[in-house]
């Protein structure tokens, strides 16, 4: 049995061991010179704060790849969050889906990007966040085909904003400028921040998995009619956002959602198949309706005495907005709404009815 006093002597040897690992130079008083390994993997613990940060890289990842589309699919399971994001980028060889999350590794030798966020293309974006989440992993992509790139992070290491639903306002600047405003550091307004900023450059769409498959279905088109498709032995041949447009039924759908990573259920399937699940508007889109659903409308305060009043397109929207949270229902009770929710406002009162389907 080794002695306490060699025990003792084989700790600090792994300590020197691991300092060595870390430090290139010891300077003296206190001063060492860090690895360039060590250097990097502090710098991406500082570059990433929060999972918001995550998205935003991700989504300047996708924007310099070229893509006109990006659909960011957010959920939570437990203290897990999971980002998917897919887009219609220039995509990544079989070979280099790897080796992108390796620190200093990028496409732009001859480039980088500036923009609000700081200097893109020094190869650190994805090294960052694979350093900070618990997983991440290109699930997906191909030359010419986009990219789907999924992301898990632990929110009790990686925090996030309590308030997720919630979205953000557009207001001005001092300058006059459009500007995100009030409401929530969360996800959707990271979104919305980039989306502001990128106008003309991409659409980005953010919500539920459910609702992203939805949205792709209805906003991409495949590249091959209904003949070619024919010669189409399997659908991985097609660009990743491709697939989800032509698949035909709920099986097809469910395993082009299984390639990409997202968990549907087949229920839910079914209900993205008939429009029971409807697609959303991009994140500049949503922003821009709410500035004018919000601006200010001349009030009869003597008629309002009686109760609130909202307008026929306020009305509408909210319907709209409790539709796509009653998901979180229906995806957990095998729900499914028989029409629209219907909003009823009264004296101090505003009521929302689910009318649910008989066969639930």
């Amino acid at each position: 049995m080794a002695s306490p006093s060699s025990d003792l002597t084989d700790f600090v040897a792994a300590m020197g061991g691991e300092r060595s690992l870390r430090v290139e130079e010891n300077l003296g008083e206190g001063f060492v010179r860090l690895r360039v390994a060590e250097a990097e993997r502090r710098q991406a613990k500082h570059d990433i704060q929060c999972i918001e940060d995550a998205v935003v890289e991700m989504l300047r990842n996708s924007r310099d790849a070229g893509a006109r589309r990006i659909f960011v699919a957010t959920s939570r399971e437990g203290d897990r969050r999971i980002v998917t994001i897919l887009d219609d980028g220039s995509g990544i060889p079989a070979d280099m889906q790897e080796r992108v999350f390796d620190a200093r590794v990028t496409s732009k030798l001859e480039s980088m990007h500036m923009d609000r966020w700081g200097v893109h293309g020094r190869g650190m974006a994805l090294y960052s966040v694979r350093e900070n989440c618990e997983s991440a992993r290109v699930v997906d992509s191909a030359p010419g085909k986009g990219t789907v790139i999924q992301v898990v992070s632990d929110t009790t290491s990686l925090p996030e904003k309590t308030d997720q639903s919630t979205w953000p306002s557009l207001g001005k600047d001092d300058d006059g400028e459009q500007v995100v405003s009030r409401g929530p550091h969360n996800i959707v307004r990271a979104c919305c921040e980039f989306a502001l900023e990128e106008r003309g450059v991409c659409e980005v769409y953010v919500g539920s998995p459910s609702e992203m498959v939805a949205t792709i279905r209805r906003r991409v088109r495949p590249s091959v009619d209904g003949s070619n498709l024919l010669f189409v032995d399997d659908l991985t041949e097609l660009p990743a956002l491709e697939r989800f447009s032509v698949a035909a039924d709920a099986r097809e759908l469910l395993g082009v959602c299984s390639g990409v990573g997202i968990d549907l259920s087949e229920r839910t399937a079914h209900r993205i198949l008939s429009g029971q699940i409807r697609p959303v508007r991009s994140a500049l889109s949503h922003l821009t309706h709410k500035a004018s659903s919000d601006s200010p409308r001349e009030v009869d305060l003597q008629r309002d005495r009686r109760g609130l009043r909202l307008s026929r397109e306020d009305a509408d929207e909210f319907s709209r907005i409790m539709e796509r949270d009653f998901s979180f229902l229906a995806d957990r009770y095998y729900l499914s709404l028989a029409q629209d929710p219907k909003v009823r406002v009264s004296r101090g009162r505003v009521t929302v009815t689910f009318e649910v389907s008989e066969g639930d």
